[in-house]
């Protein structure tokens, strides 16, 4: 019987162009912890803690913003994902 590992989209999230693919799927579900989870999916392959010293945040208030049903300001969002290396942008809806 094969076993497998179980899926960790940070293993997957190595350059810029995935990152900012993944987290703009994400956006697309109208439940905000999924992209919470995009987020801290990233925030994972690119190094917590580096991450944190890049955004300007404790490490704690990254794990805390990043947990589900969190509602962190969008201050915040906005310093992770310029840590990041992504942007958010509008488009028209369709």
């Amino acid at each position: 019987m094969a076993t497998f590992a179980p899926f960790d989209a940070a293993d997957y999230l190595d350059d810029e162009e995935t990152i900012a693919e993944y987290l703009s799927a994400a956006l697309q579900d109208p439940n905000p912890d999924v992209f919470l989870t995009a987020v801290r999916d990233v925030a994972r392959a690119r190094g917590m803690a580096q991450l944190a010293k890049d955004a300007g945040l404790g490490r704690e208030s990254l794990y805390k913003a990043l947990t589900p049903g969190a509602k962190p300001r969008y201050d915040t969002v906005l310093k992770l994902l310029h840590a990041l290396g992504v942007k958010l942008s509008i488009a028209p809806a369709q």
